[in-house]
């Protein structure tokens, strides 16, 4: 075995890892691995002449990376676990709900025309320009709204 691996295991992993998706060159190991099992498993099978024992060789790996392939297929996408996140705790949790809560008790605070103004400028993207002129208000109208309405929302988040 260990002759029929030193022969051909380099020309079986850069086969496979031909055949396997980029990226994954563990699979390919894992099937160099799985056809040197089934050449294990079934010795007497194993040609003795190289060329012979190649192709049987190349044989059973590109059988078994079908069979991966299929595989895979046939069920939901693998996620590495490091491509995760860990979940969130408890406290992050509720940490994060009493922060949401108190920006929207902070901005439901804020009159009518300063909501208005942050509104136009941070979420809709305005420019002061563009804001005083949707709103129908001078720029320095604009600017002095949305100065006093960011430091409303700074106390209320601060003070929290």
């Amino acid at each position: 075995m260990r002759e029929i691996h030193r022969a051909n295991g380099g020309a079986l992993l850069q086969f496979l890892r031909n055949l396997v998706a980029s990226g994954a060159s563990h699979t390919a190991e894992d099937l160099v691995q799985e056809t040197m099992l089934r050449a294990w498993r079934n010795l007497d099978a194993v040609p003795v002449e190289a060329e012979s024992q190649r192709r049987w060789l190349f044989t059973v790996a590109r059988r078994l990376a079908i069979d991966a392939y299929r595989k895979r297929q046939s069920r939901p996408v693998e996620v590495s676990l490091v491509d995760t996140e860990p979940a969130a705790s408890g406290l992050e949790s509720a940490e994060t709900v009493i922060a949401e809560l108190t920006l929207q008790h902070a901005v439901g605070g804020l009159s009518a025309a300063h909501r208005s103004v942050l509104r136009e400028l941070y979420v809709e993207g305005h420019t002061l320009d563009e804001t005083a002129t949707r709103l129908g208000v001078p720029v320095g109208t604009v600017k002095s709204r949305a100065h006093y309405a960011t430091r409303q929302l700074r106390d209320a988040l601060m003070g929290a």
